[in-house]
């Protein structure tokens, strides 16, 4: 499993709901997680790694104690705005401002299928909304500000060069 870098088109496709848990869900879970922290991610939605359901995974504090599954989510209430700098393991080395909720209100499923209603401010809001984006084929390149995206332009032509080298076009 490996993490999908822009402009791979597997981070454009809108992911399908989950309909079953089963001993793949779990498994392939359990390498997004491995695969977050080897990143030093905070977060990690299974679009990136080539699999295209609505899932994602956050450990906003760090602990192993603190992270969390979560299946076919929702936000339900946004609350504030925050202009703040975020990264994203798809665009590595890439930082840049992003005006997000400063609060949110959400519903998702747990990997025991029980439905989980979630409230999360600052940086665990910042995920969340980040991972759903993900699940949706949008990327934080397209929330951010003109002037950000100028900013960046450079790094993200560069990420589009290695695209095309290791990828022949036909």
């Amino acid at each position: 499993m490996n993490i999908a870098i822009y402009p791979d088109p597997v981070l454009r496709q809108k992911a399908k709901h989950l309909t079953e848990i089963n001993r793949e869900t779990y498994q392939r879970v359990e390498e997004m997680l491995e695969l977050m922290y080897q990143a030093h991610g905070i977060g990690l939605a299974a679009p990136q790694v080539g699999w295209s359901v609505r899932l994602f995974i956050i450990d906003a504090n760090g602990s192993s104690a603190e992270e969390k599954v979560f299946i076919n989510p929702t936000i339900i209430e946004e609350v504030g705005e925050v202009n703040k700098e975020e990264g994203c393991l798809s665009f590595p080395g890439v930082l840049s401002k992003v005006a997000r909720a400063q609060k949110i209100k959400a519903h998702a499923y747990n990997l025991k299928g029980q439905k989980i209603e979630i409230e999360a401010e600052g940086l665990a809001a910042r995920a969340w909304q980040h991972e759903l984006d993900h699940l949706n084929g949008c990327l934080f390149i397209d929330k951010m500000s003109p002037a950000n995206r100028l900013a960046i332009s450079n790094q993200i032509k560069e990420f589009e060069r290695a695209y095309r080298s290791n990828h022949v076009v036909v």
